[in-house]
């Protein structure tokens, strides 16, 4: 018979007749107190990891709500993409030990603050501004802290607007602060992150200073091209003439039949 992992010392017995009989010893209150605190510590993390990821839902739908918005007012979707990720397990446990802290959930809600992450990619840099702004305005929305990378990038050349915001998540019993990290950057700037994400994690790369420095001056030449890319849209909607107010309208009502997921 197969040990009880609560009960490890259980034994078979058998009465005179030969029926096994099952004979409870006196249970290690100790062991059954770590191994029940362990059990539930399981389950409480689980629905830490659940709360998170509903808070990257909260936040991805007011990132897509503001990009149907822009479609119908301004006739373009400032948003090209938007992806999400929840920090690994092995990844919260080297944060927390970078920090001297104890893998507990109350250090990982209480000092870690991208365990939800949120990246939206745009086509311009005045996007992003525009973006954030929205972001930050809404009732609901509390910003925890925010960083221009853009107008101070890294040493490295990396740029992005990054913010930490705390959205509220309602559950069947309870509603939940939940703080997301969101990284609001343009096509070319995440292009160049993704490849130095892929050189900071590989070892023994060849000539690996050479290659920083290239990357460097990748990222002076694509801050140059996302300015160019930026004036190259004004002056294409300066350009344009200016519609009358019955072109307006009739524009709008040509649209309203839009697909939601536009």
């Amino acid at each position: 018979m197969g040990g009880n992992p609560f009960f490890p010392l259980d034994e078979v017995g058998a009465e005179a007749d030969g029926t096994e009989m099952m004979i409870f010893p006196e249970v290690d209150q100790a062991i059954y107190d770590r191994r029940k605190k362990m059990a539930g510590t399981v389950v409480d993390y689980k629905e830490m990891r659940m709360r998170y990821s509903c808070a990257i839902k909260e936040v991805r739908t007011k990132f897509d709500v503001l990009n149907s918005e822009f479609n119908v007012r301004y006739r373009r979707n400032p948003i090209t993409s938007i992806s999400s990720r929840l920090k690994s397990s092995s990844s919260i446990m080297s944060k927390l030990a970078r920090k001297n802290l104890d893998f507990t959930l109350e250090n990982v809600e209480n000092n870690l603050y991208d365990v939800a992450g949120i990246r939206v990619v745009c086509s311009y840099v005045d996007d992003i501004y525009v973006l954030a702004q929205a972001l930050a305005k809404q009732d609901d929305i509390t910003v925890i802290k925010e960083k221009d990378y853009i107008t101070n990038p890294k040493p490295n050349g990396y740029r992005s607007y990054h913010m930490i915001v705390s959205v509220p998540v309602f559950f069947s019993d309870q509603t939940r602060d939940m703080a997301v990290e969101v990284q609001i950057r343009t096509i070319a700037m995440d292009f160049w992150a993704s490849l130095e994400h892929q050189l900071k994690y590989k070892q023994e790369v060849p000539n690996q200073m050479e290659i920083v420095g290239r990357l460097t001056e990748c990222a002076h030449q694509i801050a140059d091209i996302d300015e160019q890319m930026w004036q190259v849209r004004r002056q294409i909607e300066l350009s344009e003439d200016i519609p009358t107010e019955e072109d307006i309208l009739l524009e709008k009502l040509s649209r309203i039949d839009i697909a939601i997921n536009e």
